[in-house]
């Protein structure tokens, strides 16, 4: 692939990096799944080796000592936007949580654990929106399975397709549930072909996928379902060292009022306790509180468990991993060495950056600043990747600031500052915020589903372009006579020569060749009767209101004045 290419792709994703800067791996696979390359990275120099979750040879060493445990199953819920992912772990868990999403779509990732036959299995419900597709993809490189769900009458849409995908690249064993089977225009047989044409090969087509019908209404088939999940999840057999320092990845972060920063793990490897001192990328804390998938305080959690994790000095980054160290000495040296080559890697970027600039605006390229705040880290994520899909040629959108937590004065004073908009996904300006808008000028935003924010911006971009207006040729007619009518003065008696002759239209009147005048189509006559066009050929009588001081020969030529948008 060439240079410009790649620097493309990273352009879109707001990663200035000249051609002779490293890559982290996350951002070179990232790269790779979009060219539709696959990536593999069998050595690595030793100052770029990648800690990994379930390390192959500490893992190995870990089987030899006979110290690998069954751990529950981690089985993610993948699948389009209002299929019925979250209704379906309702079922399972007999709850109620999609009464309580905003637009009946789940906005940020959440774990639960469910008991099935004396074992538990870890499900993980990610968003179905396609700003969520981040998010879904490291929900997918985190499992042991992953549950597709498909609604029987709507069958594959762009989000399902979306999710094999990232299922397939992550390497993730698929299970599919047919969901919405209770329906009258359910037809299962339709998504099972769907599916194949995708290479999702069912087991009544012949393939190894197994498929499931279910009905998270009326809870036919969950049973099947979590038999089935036990069944396939077996063959793998998910085994880990409770007795190691624990791994885990972040879910998802945010500001808790009363605890401060927050964070959902889950756990894969070793067993998280009360006390531990850990390492998330540049951040180092320790565990002051853990609390179960069921609100309830818990001492330790041990591998393919979620967890939150009370202990954060500040929002860490939701996909980032969570690394148990012996001591806060050691914690707090590896986070200094992560945020010194974070500082380092971004050196060079401005110099990419002020080119960029310059050339975009002596191309007269307008910006759409915004000032973006949401409820936590996975959905800052997720609106940041959807925002930044604009791709506009004339106007250009820039995140000037995006945190976690509520809209406070300081975001207001700065969106004054960079002539900006402010952006609240499930967080509300404080009142001192609100008055420091209202005084400003300010234009502050909420939402609390994502596509609205989408739209909007949409329409905002669209409103910053230009328009510009152009005459297009509609037809040319002679004028063969002065025809004087009572109460209408002189109206042309014309000839259609070329196209047509349209009511409303513009004239140029042309005589000699020469523009004498401009005027309009008021009325358009053939014989006695009104009508809205005259087609060539035909013979018509034209009023061209006030202006009467045309002459047999002049040549009038109509245009409609169009509006098009830059």
């Amino acid at each position: 692939m060439s240079p410009a290419e790649v620097s493309k792709i990273l352009l879109q994703h707001r990663i200035l990096a000249t051609i002779n800067q490293s890559l982290d791996l996350g951002t070179a696979r990232l790269v790779a799944e979009q060219l539709e390359v696959e990536v593999s990275a069998p050595e690595q120099p030793a100052a770029a080796v990648v800690e990994r979750f379930s390390d192959r040879e500490q893992f190995k060493a870990d089987g030899v000592a006979g110290q690998l445990r069954p751990r529950p199953p981690v089985v993610t819920v993948l699948g389009h936007v209002d299929h019925g992912k979250t209704s379906l772990l309702d079922a399972i868990r007999q709850t109620n949580v999609a009464g309580g999403e905003a637009g009946g779509i789940t906005q940020s990732i959440g774990a639960s654990v469910v008991v099935r036959d004396g074992r538990q299995i870890t499900f993980i419900d990610t968003p179905g929106h396609e700003a969520f597709t981040a998010m879904r993809a490291r929900g997918a490189n985190i499992t042991d399975l992953a549950v597709l769900v498909v609604a029987a009458n709507d069958g594959v849409m762009p989000q399902t397709a979306e999710a094999i995908q990232h299922v397939q690249n992550a390497g993730v064993p698929i299970l599919v549930a047919v969901n919405k089977i209770d329906l009258e225009d359910a037809n299962p047989d339709r998504v099972k072909q769907q599916l194949a044409e995708r290479g999702v090969v069912v087991e009544d087509f012949g393939g190894e996928v197994v498929c499931v019908p279910v009905s998270a209404k009326t809870g036919e088939g969950v049973d099947h379902l979590l038999e089935m999940i036990l069944l396939v999840t077996d063959l793998s057999d998910p085994r880990a060292n409770p007795d190691r320092p624990a791994e885990a990845t972040i879910i998802d972060s945010q500001v808790d009022r009363g605890r401060g920063p927050v964070a959902s793990v889950l756990v894969q490897e070793g067993t998280l306790r009360v006390q531990d001192y850990f390492v998330v990328g540049p951040v180092a804390g320790r565990v002051r509180a853990l609390v179960d998938d069921r609100g309830q305080r818990a001492e330790r959690c041990g591998p393919g468990l979620p967890v939150q994790v009370v202990g954060f000095p500040e929002v860490v980054t939701a996909g980032d991993r969570l690394v148990v160290v012996p001591s806060e000495k050691e914690a707090r040296a590896r986070a200094e060495s992560t945020l010194l080559g974070q500082r380092s890697g971004r050196a060079e970027a401005p110099k990419v950056s002020l080119a960029e600039l310059s050339r975009q605006s002596d191309q007269g390229v307008r910006d759409l600043d915004l000032v973006v705040k949401a409820d936590t880290q996975g959905a800052m994520e997720a609106l940041r990747g959807s925002l930044l899909k604009f791709a506009d040629p004339l106007v250009r959108l820039r995140l000037v600031y995006e945190g976690v937590g509520p809209i406070t004065v300081a975001d207001v004073d700065l969106a004054a500052a960079a002539n900006a908009i402010v952006i609240g996904f499930n967080v509300r300006p404080d009142v001192n915020a609100r008055a420091a808008a209202d005084n400003q000028g300010i234009d502050v935003r909420t939402y609390d589903v994502v596509y609205q924010i989408t739209e909007d911006i949409d329409k905002a971009i669209r409103g910053l372009h230009e328009p510009t207006f152009e005459e297009v040729f509609e037809g040319r007619a002679e004028v063969k006579a002065r025809i004087r009518v009572p109460r209408s003065g002189l109206i042309a008696g014309c000839q259609v020569t070329d196209g047509k002759i349209s009511r409303g239209s513009s004239v140029v009147v042309l005589r000699d060749g020469k523009e004498i005048q401009r005027a309009k189509v008021e009325s358009l006559r053939r014989f006695k009767d009104d009508v809205r066009e005259v087609a060539q050929g035909y013979e018509c009588g034209i009023d061209l209101g006030s202006y009467q001081d045309f002459m047999e020969g002049d040549v009038l030529e109509c245009y409609v004045v169009q509006q098009r948008n830059r």
